[in-house]
């Protein structure tokens, strides 16, 4: 048989034209889904770190549509099929029986019936539910067979449960679980899974009030069609026919809703699993609540909780504000807001100068009057102790120590300290804030020293568990989404980032012997089995109010206020953060105490009396461990040896060799503040014993027996003004050694009087400048240049 030559190559090009159609349609197949297959707004929804929801912020198009689920629940999956497509495991995306008997049935009677696959309705829902034409049926199958060749039936279900419409704005079965009943999918019964499996094939049904009995009646049929096949046993199915129908949407959880609005700026429209501790979170919200409802009795509105995990950084309690309303402000997430910090930053200032070693724990430092370039700062209870160990004046949160030791450590340096623990509210230069630094003259956020405070603990903790090393980077920002963000602590290195781990050891020991301050009752509240070294502060005004303690565990700050600035009487540290910061203390895990850092400290034999190192005179002393530092401190400056007479049984004067034999001198080693200082710690102190006076005719070889309390040397007298705007009297006030010493004032050589044992003197002087003298009635003399001005005149 011959075959022209020119039909054989007809034949040729036909094959080829056919080919060619089928590879084009192999392409178009084989690209007819988009990538992705659902390009939709999702809801942003955030996880516990064991997986119960705490939040959700709904999708921007207006709908609770959740991310893509990771599974489909089985008892769901068993109901889904039994309703919608029983064979879905072996169909290749479509099923030609069902499809057949749909188009019959369409063609024969008016009654419409769908013939759709799990698969097809997965591209309906894909294609944005378009008009149900033939035309349209067969882009489905097309991209049906598309989409089984390419997904696994298990993707291709979960797909169908994460797009299907549950009524309303509900989308996608985990939404509609805690939409309709307030649990997560994997937790629905059979009779909820029934109910919810219907519901996508009519939506409609879901509204209250209408429609109920035919929501049933589906529900109904597929449980028995379920029980039929043996898929569940006669008691689930009679337990399930009882289960309430789901009806109007419930809200969604709400336990970390600050956090959860963070987490949609931040991560929007995803699902996010935190590193918050569900439990603990419940229990700190509950403490909230009852907190705030007693603080709202005296007007204060607002309250925030911030609790880290010290060694990973990791946030485990998030309350960003109270319970409250708008009108409060509500939706202010106060943790990351800088307000003044009060007292909440001395720990810092403590530790620095332990670190430098420029005092020890127990050094006595100066609780006098003072007055800094006209910056005058006053104590809590307006009163002076004279003098005060540090540690204790830290304890007692004193602010005159506290700026006195600023000052001598320098505000520009500690400035710098407070940059290397990250405190970004802090953006001004040093010579902004001044001395007022340590007094709340600066802000920052709960955030920022929280996480200071767990950077302490941190690297405490860090170098006690390693070779007494330490991480460059302590301070690092805590974390709150789980193997979402790294956090790198840095490189092991032989020099803390900023403060060693003696000096913060000792820090922590002064924060958890906190004394009860003077007028505060029932003290005994606070105390717990559990140790934890805390600090608390009050602003200026009354208007914030700070709690903040770590233990070797956890890392808890607390802030009480008004979200809009208003101060309450009562709105301090002590009474409104600390009982919060108790209760969530009392809530943690048991931690122990910190263990103590000997490779950073040294034993030394201290005075007990002054807290310095001890000195040749000092007669009673004690071992201590100290920062190693802490070892270029001064001896005791305290105590010194003087000669007394001899009495009959009593050593009533100093003398010395001008004026008495030197085999007739009694020598003592004695414990002497400076002037000022004994003023006010003699009134405190009982127990302390003032120089006897010298005796008559004795050269006192320039002894400093008189120091003015005020006012101070380069301090400017303003004249006071009463309601009446007259001018009121001026007090100036003396120091001596000797109490019952008559003192005699002049002004200008001119005399103005005289005082005895308390030597304090009321006048009326005018503006301007004048040259202050006392002399007492032993001839001593005391001089000192003071500039006076009218109230008016002050700046």
């Amino acid at each position: 048989m011959k075959f022209d030559k020119s039909e054989i190559k007809k034949r040729i090009s036909r094959h080829k034209i056919k080919l060619s159609v089928l590879l084009i349609l192999f392409l178009v197949w084989l690209f007819c889904l988009p990538s992705p297959l659902f390009n939709v707004p999702t809801a942003t929804v955030a996880e516990s770190s064991s997986g119960q929801m705490l939040g959700a912020r709904i999708a921007d198009d207006g709908q609770w549509r959740f991310p893509q689920m990771d599974s489909v629940p089985d008892r769901f999956e068993k109901c889904i099929l039994y309703f919608e497509d029983e064979h879905f495991y072996r169909h290749p995306g479509f099923n030609p029986i069902s499809i057949s008997k749909a188009l019959w049935n369409n063609l024969t009677s008016d009654f419409r019936r769908g013939g759709s696959t799990i698969t097809q309705q997965v591209i309906r829902l894909s294609r944005q539910n378009k008009g149900r034409t033939y035309f349209e049926k067969i882009i489905e199958i097309f991209q049906a067979t598309r989409l089984e060749a390419g997904y696994k039936k298990k993707s291709i279900l979960n797909l169908y449960a994460s797009y299907a419409p549950f009524g309303g704005n509900v989308v996608g079965l985990e939404t509609a679980s805690w939409r309709y009943f307030g649990i997560p999918a994997s937790d629905l019964s059979w009779g909820q899974s029934a109910a919810l499996a219907v519901l996508p094939n009519a939506p409609a049904l879901i509204f209250p009030g209408k429609n109920e009995e035919i929501l049933k009646q589906k529900r109904d049929a597929l449980l028995l069609k379920l029980f039929q096949n043996e898929v569940i046993d006669e008691t689930t199915y009679q337990l399930a026919l009882d289960e309430k129908l789901p009806g109007k949407p419930l809200p969604l959880p709400e336990f970390a809703p600050h956090l959860t609005e963070k987490i949609r700026k931040e991560h929007h429209g995803k699902r996010i699993e935190t590193t918050i501790d569900f439990s603990l979170q419940q229990k700190v919200n509950n403490i909230v609540k009852e907190q705030h409802y007693m603080l709202a009795q005296n007007q204060i509105n607002n309250l925030a909780v911030l609790v880290l995990d010290v060694n990973t950084r990791e946030v485990l309690a998030y309350v960003g504000n109270s319970p409250t309303n708008l009108e409060h402000n509500n939706f202010v997430d106060i943790i990351e807001k800088p307000r003044s910090t009060g007292s909440i930053m001395k720990p810092f200032l403590f530790t620095s100068l332990l670190d430098a070693g420029e005092i020890l724990p127990n050094t006595l430092v100066a609780d006098i009057p003072t007055t800094v370039n006209g910056y005058t700062p006053e104590n809590f209870d307006k009163k002076f102790n004279g003098a005060v160990p540090a540690s204790v004046a830290l304890s007692r949160s004193l602010n005159i120590p506290a700026v006195r030791m600023l000052r001598d450590f320098g505000f520009q340096r500690f400035y710098n300290v407070l940059k290397k623990t990250n405190q970004k509210a802090i953006d001004k230069p040093a010579d902004y804030y001044g001395l007022s630094l340590i007094l709340g003259g600066a802000e920052s956020s709960l955030w920022d020293i929280t996480k200071a405070y767990a950077g302490m603990a941190s690297t405490l903790n860090f170098f006690n568990n390693s070779s007494s090393e330490y991480r460059k980077n302590e301070f690092v920002e805590p974390v709150y989404v789980k193997d979402y963000e790294e956090i790198s602590f840095g490189e092991i290195q032989q020099k803390p980032s900023v403060w060693n781990a003696g000096a913060i050891y000792e820090t922590f020991e002064a924060m958890e012997k906190v004394n009860r301050p003077s007028g505060e009752e029932n003290w005994e509240f606070f105390t717990s089995s559990q140790p934890l070294a805390w600090k608390t502060g009050t602003s200026y005004g009354f208007k914030d109010a700070w709690a903040v303690g770590v233990t070797p565990k956890y890392a808890i700050g607390v802030w009480v206020g008004n979200a809009d600035g208003e101060g309450r009487p009562g709105l301090t540290g002590i009474q409104a953060a600390a009982p919060v910061l108790f209760d969530v203390l009392n809530v943690l895990p048991q931690s122990g105490w910190f263990k103590i850092p000997y490779d950073e400290l040294v034993e030394v034999e201290i005075c007990t009396k002054s807290g310095h190192l001890a000195g040749l005179f000092c007669e009673e002393t004690k071992m201590e461990w100290i920062p190693k530092n802490g070892t270029r401190t001064e001896a005791c400056p305290y105590h010194q040896t003087v000669f007394l007479s001899r009495g009959v049984g009593t050593e009533n004067f100093r003398v010395n060799s001008s004026c008495y034999p030197l085999s007739e001198m009694v020598q003592k080693n004695w414990f002497v503040l400076p002037p000022v200082m004994e003023y006010y710690y003699a009134q405190l102190h009982p127990e302390y014993k003032i120089l006897p006076p010298f005796a008559p005719n004795c050269l006192q070889e320039g002894e400093k027996l008189m120091a003015f309390i005020y006012p101070k040397k380069n301090e400017t007298v303003l004249l006071p003004k009463n309601f009446d705007e007259n001018v009121n009297e001026v007090i100036f006030k003396l120091a001596h050694r000797s109490p019952e010493t008559t003192v005699f004032w002049y002004l200008d050589s001119k005399y103005i009087g005289k005082t005895e044992t308390f030597h304090e003197l009321a006048i009326s002087p005018k503006p301007g400048t004048y040259l202050l003298t006392t002399v007492d009635q032993d001839g001593n003399e005391l001089r000192e240049q003071i500039e006076i001005k009218s109230a008016s005149e002050n700046p």
